[in-house]
């Protein structure tokens, strides 16, 4: 049902971007909407709100001129979106740290999106640098110094290209 629900919504109302990773929200977002009057984007608003399938709709206030959906994956470590990593974690989330490390000179992690002993030891070499407890996992105080640093950084030299 879900599905057919988010079709709909894309289909009907059109949609500005998709599917992406941003330094806030770790998941899938969706600004749809632009060419509706007000009162409609309040309905779609409200439809969104009701499928129950969104984690997060934007209140109107934010977002005067079209509707922000998102869906985030796992519970945040804090404000900077994305869910605590640790020794053993796998997947995009590690990949994310993993290049925001290599962007800003912190070498040695790869780009493999295991988090392993050399992600492992690169964090802790980060967290050193930064001041913050040197535990090798990414919480809230570590995703927020890294994300800092990291955005809007592009390429550097220690970019990994795989």
């Amino acid at each position: 049902m879900h599905g057919r629900v988010i079709t709909h919504l894309v289909k009907y109302y059109g949609y500005h971007r998709c599917c992406y990773q941003s330094q806030h929200y770790a998941g899938m977002a969706m600004d749809m909407g632009q060419n509706l009057s007000s009162t409609q984007r309040n309905a779609l608003r409200q439809t969104a709100t009701d499928t129950g399938v969104w984690s997060y709709v934007e209140p109107a206030y934010l977002t005067p001129t079209w509707v922000h959906v998102d869906k985030r994956l796992g519970p945040p470590a804090c404000a900077a979106g994305y869910p605590a990593l640790r020794r053993g974690d796998k997947g995009v989330y590690v990949l994310t740290l993993q290049d925001a490390l290599n962007a800003i000179g912190v070498v040695g992690s790869g780009l493999d999106g295991v988090f392993g002993q050399n992600t492992e030891k690169a964090v802790k070499q980060f967290q050193n640098n930064n001041g913050l407890t040197e535990d090798g996992v990414v919480g809230c105080n570590t995703w927020q110094a890294l994300t800092r640093q990291a955005k809007g950084i592009g390429l550097t030299d220690t970019v990994v290209n795989p």
